[in-house]
């Protein structure tokens, strides 16, 4: 998970030369140490850079050597393993920000000029909820963001609550009492977005029957949220540029701009700085969005927050829970989670709607878990009896359904999406979605 605040800087400023690698705790005083020009070693052993006294890590468990592309971490042939975003890792360099897992201790990786936040103690804020570290360090950032006017870049796989998070900087501030207006810039064309977000005036294209104020002059002297902005145009980016700087508009068709007051938190599953890099974004656009920019960590990433967030759906449905333990949770805690807390939500949905009457307690749910992501590090069994080509097959068909249904989940069901992340023609996605069922159509 990423969190952290991110100061506008020039186009051409030298990545850090180096960094700190801090233990995560509870009381926002772990152990750190620098990461400089020489290599470092973490692990249990004496010897070590930094010392970790968790059992679950080995004596020498992984070297972090600084490079021009981020920390590049090498695992030392560790018996617990080196996770990042969920995944266990032998060898990658991952950027700034990241928090990477050595055997149960999590250590996190900043510029060693960036400011450290204690945790909030809150277990949640707005609608978030969550009492992990991994939340507690986001809420601190929040509350001081919130009351301020400062553009907020929120970064994070769909379904972990994006909206939530600009839903609760608004309400936290003095423009609460002016209504949240939030544009999706992936579902309106891009003829259309300019009149979406500048207004326009009657008569300034075909179909343009009256004037339209347009969302930054709807939100003026409240928020903006425009959610999806990696899907923004270039052409769209550079006027957007423009009103962040200037705080005025010209709505399509006049030759008048006309002043607002609107604070923009923006929200996208993309990576904005990669697409930077690709020359996709316009990195002076992207700093101004991002002067402060966080991280909202996916679900599988703390697993310590699903009996509390179960709590706070049964909470919103007025319904008594029980006790949330048990084989149920168990089952939650072993799913990949690859939809986040939408997914989770579905799910408890569905059970309430198909495990009979009087079943409504945890306990006693039935929880329908997609094949595909359950227990999903453990793989396929293998099935001996069978000759190896087959056996082959039924694991390759195996991978295939858990990696379609997987990547669909986490973009939303958005096939053109979860295509582009594929590396696969939007319509061969389809098709191999209606081969395996995914889909019906």
């Amino acid at each position: 998970m990423q969190t952290g605040l991110v100061m506008t800087a020039a186009k051409d400023q030298a990545p850090p030369r180096s960094w700190v690698c801090r233990v995560l705790a509870d009381d926002g005083k772990g152990a750190m140490v620098t990461l400089g020009a020489r290599p470092i070693r973490i692990g249990a052993g004496r010897n070590c850079d930094l010392i970790l006294t968790d059992p679950q890590v080995s004596r020498e468990h992984a070297e972090l050597t600084a490079g021009p592309d981020g920390i590049h971490i090498r695992d030392l042939g560790s018996t617990n393993g080196t996770f990042w975003q969920g995944s266990r890792i032998s060898a990658i360099a991952v950027p700034g920000g990241s928090t990477v897992v050595f055997g149960n201790t999590h250590v996190q990786l900043l510029a060693a000029d960036t400011p450290v936040l204690p945790p909030s103690p809150r277990d949640r804020f707005g609608a978030m909820v969550g009492k992990s570290l991994a939340m507690r360090e986001l809420y601190s950032i929040l509350e001081l963001a919130a009351p301020t006017d400062v553009t907020v870049l929120v970064e994070g796989e769909s379904g972990t609550g994006k909206e939530l998070v600009a839903r609760a900087l608004h309400d936290h501030s003095e423009r609460a009492g002016v209504p949240l207006v939030v544009v999706d810039c992936s579902a309106v064309s891009e003829e259309l977005l300019d009149s979406q977000l500048f207004g326009h005036l009657r008569g300034a294209f075909t179909g343009a029957n009256r004037d339209r104020k347009g969302a930054f002059v709807e939100a003026s002297g409240g928020t903006l949220f425009l959610d999806e902005l990696g899907e923004l145009p270039l052409s769209c980016q550079t006027k957007l540029l423009r009103v962040l700087e200037d705080q005025t508009v010209l709505p399509v068709g006049s030759d008048r701009r006309v002043n607002v007051n609107t604070r923009v938190v923006a929200a996208t599953h993309r990576r904005l700085a990669d697409m930077v890099a690709r020359g996709e974004f316009r990195f002076d656009l992207y700093y101004r969005l991002a002067v402060v920019h966080v991280h909202l960590p996916p679900l599988r990433d703390r697993p310590e927050d699903l009996a509390v967030l179960v709590k706070s759906f049964y909470e919103g449905r007025g319904v008594a829970s029980g006790p949330i333990a048990g084989p149920n949770l168990e089952r939650l805690q072993k799913h990949a989670w690859p939809g986040n807390v939408r997914e989770l939500r579905n799910v408890l949905e569905r059970a309430w709607a198909l495990s009979g009457p009087g079943k409504s307690r945890f306990e006693d749910l039935q929880l329908w878990l997609q094949a595909s992501t359950v227990e999903a590090a453990s793989g396929p069994r293998i099935d001996t009896s069978m000759p190896f080509k087959e056996a082959k097959e039924v694991w390759n068909d195996e991978f295939e359904v858990r990696y379609l249904a997987e990547v669909y989940e986490r973009f939303g069901r958005n096939i053109t999406h979860a295509a582009e992340h594929a590396g696969i023609n939007r319509r061969h996605f389809r098709t191999l979605l209606r081969k395996h069922d995914i889909i019906d159509s």
